[in-house]
């Protein structure tokens, strides 16, 4: 199937329409930099978790995740946690309401409240500008090199360089289209700021759940359980494993079988253990300095921080997964159907895309596409929002022009965006696959990030210092190491290199930070004491408690630790089952999907109990 003229219309459609949002919401944005990168904190919860929901719903994310459940079943669902999505759940239960209580811009902006403006401060405040802009420039690459992979199904480079001036090698033709689709989203992004962005995404959202729920139903319609269970091997559609994988493709699709290999998943279990020692540590730092923290902080209250967070998963993971389901069982059964070439040798990355051009019918598939590419934007738009407001208020602002009016600096923010989409594409044209990328970013380079991150919160002993040399240790080793290892251990998959090492950068960036810390002088106490009076962590804050009762004895410390704790358990329970039900459902597992929706019903009661009713600002 070739894409027809009325899906092109849809996908042109959507694109005039998002340009159109960022051009009305130009005036509301520039009033000031809160209008421009948190929409005035005027934005209720619900529509800045559709948000965060449609910035999540990102074109190689769900690439991606096709073919894990193409691959590995329903076994699929514990590999997500290498990002790790339960950091949702932590965020909703907790550690939104802390962050939001700061009332500051940006997550910078935030370590001032914590160590001050002396020189430890000052380096914090500068190591987390660095940080923010490595990964803003990371996750930007990412997105350009699965935007470009996807269009090129759907365009072929023949049907387009007619009309160019200019030819292309076949594996620069992804770079093209990715640069194409970069330069729409960052139009309206610097048009419009945050609220942009935010309406955006709810278009979005929507056209993606109603191409979701299509595609969904489509496989079940044209799938019946007997063609499935013939097409996948023996535990396909069981989540639970063993110490190994123990997934057989060899009599299916044998090629499969090196993919698993290379992806670096056989030992499955130790695989899904290292995964929960990250995601646990990753999820407890906070989150990452990325359009995630900006709109926790774009929240009117913490009590709305906390409810956004939560809300994310309740309206992403069904709809996101119902799809992703529906491509897997229609690509496994039809396997012959697609075309996986690109650039002269199979890539299983291209699922995805090619089992749209194969399955989807006309008029769905202008939806799914304009609601893909919609996607796309949301998360490149998102995060190219986050970059500015780093750079501008954090360094231009607060060192180079103090003086500067709202005009000056909305300005050097439409110029920030430009260049940091320029060098994340540089970076993008390098990138051989999504994996590969996606793994240096959640192993590598947050492994530097959560130590020093960890502690800020919950380690009164913790000074600027410590926390800049622990963040400036692991983003060199996160940068270094990798290749290093991969020339070590070229039997180990050069994807997964960054999951091993995660412990070392762990163990380096740890030492450093608190060596440092326990060397150099305490932070100023009046600076602590007015951090936990307005935060309120749990924690090892024992002397700056004390210090704080002294002075207000009727200052009531967080005793909250156990509650918090047993409710992250239950939320990952309730977002898991979120996640897999909506697949059970696709390949009509009728007896799973039921004990799954019994679960989920008396989580979300435990959670109604003992997290909504007691949710305060």
């Amino acid at each position: 199937m070739q894409i027809a003229l009325i899906d092109i219309v849809i996908i042109l459609a959507y694109l005039a329409a998002i340009i159109m949002i960022g051009l009305m919401l130009k005036r509301r944005a520039s009033k000031n930099m809160e209008s421009y990168y948190q929409g005035g904190k005027t934005l209720p919860w619900y529509m800045l978790g559709l948000s965060n929901a449609s910035g999540m719903f990102d074109i190689s994310g769900t690439m991606w995740l096709v073919t894990l459940c193409f691959v590995y079943g329903m076994k699929s669902i514990w590999i997500p946690w290498l990002w790790p999505v339960f950091n949702q759940i932590i965020l909703m239960v907790y550690l939104s309401i802390w962050l939001r209580r700061s009332n500051v811009l940006t997550g910078a902006e935030w370590i001032r409240t914590r160590f001050g403006d002396g020189t430890g401060g000052r380096l914090a405040h500068f190591i987390v500008v660095v940080f923010a802009v490595i990964s803003v420039l990371g996750f930007l690459a990412y997105g350009f090199v699965g935007v470009g992979k996807f269009i090129e199904i759907f365009v072929p480079w023949e049907i387009v360089s007619p009309y160019l001036p200019f030819d292309l090698s076949p594996e620069y033709v992804p770079h093209f289209y990715g640069i194409l689709f970069t330069s729409i989203a960052t139009f309206y992004v610097m048009l419009g700021g945050m609220m942009s962005i935010v309406w955006a995404d709810v278009l979005q959202f929507s056209i993606m759940t109603f191409a979701a729920l299509a595609i969904g139903i489509i496989a079940m319609t044209q799938v019946t359980p007997e063609a499935l269970h013939a097409a996948v091997p023996e535990g396909w559609a069981n989540p639970f494993f063993g110490w190994t994988l123990d997934l057989d493709w060899s009599d299916k699709i044998a090629e499969v079988n090196d993919k698993i290999l290379s992806d670096g998943y056989s030992l499955f279990s130790i695989f899904v253990m290292m995964m929960l020692f990250k995601g646990i540590l990753v999820s407890a730092a906070g989150p990452a300095p990325n359009y995630d923290m900006q709109k926790i902080l774009a929240t009117r209250s913490p009590r709305e921080g906390a409810l956004m967070s939560g809300f994310v998963s309740i309206a992403l993971m069904p709809i996101r997964y119902f799809m992703i389901a529906g491509f897997a069982v229609l690509a496994v059964v039809y396997y012959d159907r697609l075309d996986l070439m690109s650039g002269g040798k199979l890539d299983f990355e291209n699922i995805l895309p090619s089992a749209i051009l194969e399955f989807a019918p006309v008029g769905i598939m202008g939806i799914l596409l304009a609601g893909l590419i919609a996607a796309f934007m949301s998360t490149f738009a998102s995060t190219v929002n986050a970059a500015p407001a780093y750079l501008i208020n954090d360094i231009y602002k607060r060192y180079i022009n103090p003086e500067a009016s709202n005009r000056t600096l909305i300005r050097a923010s439409y110029l920030t965006s430009v260049s940091v989409v320029v060098i994340s594409t540089v970076i993008g044209l390098y990138v051989e696959s999504i994996n590969s990328l996606l793994q240096w970013l959640v192993s590598g380079l947050w492994g530097g990030y959560v130590v020093t991150n960890v502690l800020k919160w919950y380690w009164w002993r913790l000074n600027g210092q410590g926390y800049f040399w622990g963040m400036l240790t692991g983003i060199v080793c996160a940068l270094v190491l990798p290749p290093v290892f991969t020339h070590l251990l070229p039997e180990v998959s050069s994807d997964i290199i960054p999951l091993y090492i995660f412990p070392l950068i762990l163990l380096i960036s740890g030492l450093a930070c608190v060596l440092t810390s326990l060397n150099t002088a305490e932070e100023d106490r009046e600076v602590l004491k007015a951090f936990y009076r307005q935060v309120n962590p749990w924690g090892f804050w024992g002397p700056i408690k004390r210090a704080v009762q002294e002075d207000d004895p009727d200052f009531v410390a967080n005793p909250n630790f156990k509650r918090d704790m047993a409710n992250i358990v239950v939320g990952v329970i309730t977002q898991t089952c979120l996640v897999a039900l909506p697949i059970f459902i696709v390949i009509k597992e009728w007896g799973s999907s039921l004990t799954t929706m019994l679960v989920l019903v008396i989580s979300a009661l435990v959670l109604k109990k003992n997290w909504y009713d007691k949710l305060t600002d």
